[in-house]
């Protein structure tokens, strides 16, 4: 669903490599925002509902799989334009520095996985990535990931990034959502032309080397005397502590001690997400053909049944992309590049272009939003992304200077 909107006044690039921040003018109402984790007594809830039991909710997440089975096609003629003149935000730590040229590929810090529960109230996963941002507290990825499509609520519940995440392993923390941004195309008419979300996060926590079962041992055995020596808790009004109190299954663990003082666990900071793994730059408007890395955890199978990853590590891969359209999904003016990765696992998957594997940055132009075989051998061929443009750019600017801070 393509708009041709007017920008007056606009500061812009000539191309990639040229240094500084187009802001393009959009339209009033195209932008769609909604709240994740509204405060940090929720966000604190939110991420300690995933550590809980040994972190058995996110090691038992699935890929989330809607929609990314998708008819297209590669069209020759037609297809995405650009609404204005390209632009480009630099990466985090790259803001002075031109883009240069290497032969290896270095896989980036910045992408890692999202979980939440779908509709089905199970835990799922898809793929997304750090973004620059004023405060280095953005992610972007699909807005399917972020939007819940399947029963119509507004978002997923219990949204959190984690860079890196591996098995149950969180090397630079969790990042709980704040607050989600995407087009009121995709959020009203779920246009796939504007499948793109970015969320605000807090910043990270991390949790107890130990685990809580001890923690948790404790206070159902009303061990008073040896909780109130345990460092990590911290008091707290009333107020709050009823707040913790109401989450129930896999909350924050909180007491009241025997001379009658409010205690919750003190969590561990773990800084900005962009200062802990970076982000990368965002180009919108650019030229369809560029060449363009795609980093994901693709996951499932081919149609044939082969099981060709298993999205317990991100993978790659490189191509030129080329106007694609996918009408079951609103499709008009997508880009595809050629690409083996199942669906599974992959929506969300990071598009780079003019990627540097010294710094492992490079510019976001694109966001997985389904894989289809467009050959009819029963193997995917052939990944998709809506095209970035100004609207997508105005998307960006309604969160890249939004403040979250910390929940710990």
């Amino acid at each position: 669903m393509k708009r041709t909107l007017a920008f007056g006044g606009l500061v812009a690039t000539a191309g990639l490599l040229a240094a500084g921040l187009a802001a393009p003018a959009q339209a009033a109402g195209d932008v769609a925002s909604a709240p994740l984790a509204a405060n940090g007594v929720a966000g604190q809830n939110v991420a300690a509902f995933w550590y809980a039991e040994n972190m058995a909710a996110l090691k038992g997440a699935t890929p989330y799989n809607t929609e990314t089975k998708v008819v297209a096609k590669h069209i020759s003629k037609g297809g995405p334009a650009p609404d204005s003149k390209p632009g480009i935000v630099p990466a985090i730590g790259d803001e002075k520095k031109a883009a240069g040229k290497s032969k290896n590929v270095n896989l980036p810090k910045t992408t890692g996985k999202v979980f939440f529960i779908g509709a089905d109230k199970q835990a799922h996963w898809c793929t997304a990535t750090s973004v620059q941002s004023q405060y280095k507290n953005l992610v972007a990825t699909a807005g399917s990931c972020v939007y819940d499509t399947e029963s119509n609520a507004q978002t997923l519940d219990r949204w959190v990034f984690i860079p890196g995440y591996y098995q149950g392993k969180t090397p630079w923390g969790i990042y709980v959502g704040k607050q989600a941004f995407t087009h009121y195309d995709f959020d009203v008419y779920e246009d796939g032309d504007r499948n793109y979300a970015f969320v605000t996060v807090y910043n990270g926590i991390k949790f107890p080397a130990n685990g809580w079962s001890d923690v948790f041992r404790l206070i159902q055995d009303r061990k008073w005397e040896e909780l109130d020596q345990y460092a990590g808790f911290r008091e707290v009004d009333k107020a709050t502590y009823e707040a913790y109190d109401k989450d129930g299954k896999g909350t924050v663990p909180h007491y009241i001690s025997r001379s009658g003082k409010y205690k919750v666990w003190k969590f561990e900071d773990a800084g900005a997400l962009g200062g802990n793994v970076g982000g990368q730059g965002l180009a919108y408007n650019q030229k369809v053909g560029k060449p363009v890395f795609v980093f994901g955890y693709p996951s499932g199978s081919h149609p044939d049944g082969n099981h060709a990853f298993s999205g317990h590590t991100l993978k790659w891969t490189y191509g030129k992309t080329f106007a694609v359209q996918a009408p079951a999904i609103k499709g008009e003016e997508l880009v595809g590049t050629k690409s083996s990765f199942t669906g599974e696992g992959a929506l969300g998957s990071a598009w780079l272009v003019n990627y540097n594997n010294g710094r492992r940055l490079g510019y976001l132009n694109g966001v997985t939003i389904g894989v289809s075989d467009t050959t009819g051998n029963n193997r995917y061929d052939t990944s998709f992304s809506p095209y970035f443009d100004g609207e997508l750019a105005g998307v960006y600017n309604a969160a890249k200077n939004l403040w979250s801070g910390s929940i710990a």
